[in-house]
């Protein structure tokens, strides 16, 4: 396992399409995997995904039982997600604070659907279906939004909710955000 480098927004990689993942079960793939958890874990994330080490490939991990970048967010099972596909179940929206890795000492307030249906595949190549909501939800959509180069800045609508961590969360370690 190997903490790697997380692409900052600017970086031209975080803005491609990832390509599918066609083979499951591979001693590339479970490389991948221990360094996305390993460096998720260094960095205090709630998730990660492929493309934010420079890996052009449709797999992101999430979860935490406690983080200290989301002190309120209740935990979220640790999970591998490939190749995923996202189904709202209604269209009720929330805006909530986000973060990421690859924008470091920045939050802003993002729109995500509520309550959605996530599939697809484990790194064994076993179907995953779940039905997720809250932050669960946000995590999730905000991962996936990493396969298909968009960074949470992009789905901002009111810019007077986007700031520097250290300013709008003067309670929140600014080094954690880092």
């Amino acid at each position: 396992m190997t903490v790697r480098e997380i692409l900052r927004m600017g970086d031209p990689r975080l803005l491609r399409v990832a390509q599918k993942v066609e083979q499951f079960d591979t001693p590339e793939l479970h490389a991948l995997i221990a360094d996305l958890f390993e460096t998720m874990h260094a960095a205090n994330g709630a998730g990660l995904a492929a493309p934010q080490i420079g890996v052009d490939l449709q797999v992101v991990i999430f979860g935490f039982g406690k983080n200290q970048r989301y002190p309120d967010a209740p935990p979220v099972p640790e999970t591998v997600l490939i190749n995923p596909v996202l189904t709202p179940l209604g269209d009720e929206m929330e805006e909530g604070a986000e973060g990421c890795l690859s924008v470091p000492g920045l939050r802003g307030s993002v729109p995500r659907y509520t309550r959605l249906r996530y599939e697809g595949f484990d790194q064994f190549g076993k179907a995953i279906r779940v039905d997720a909501e809250g932050f669960h939800a946000r995590v999730v959509q905000h991962e996936v939004d990493h396969l298909f180069g968009i960074l949470y800045p992009m789905r901002i609508r009111d810019f007077s909710r986007f700031g520097f961590t250290e300013v709008m969360y003067p309670d929140l370690d600014p080094g954690a955000d880092d």
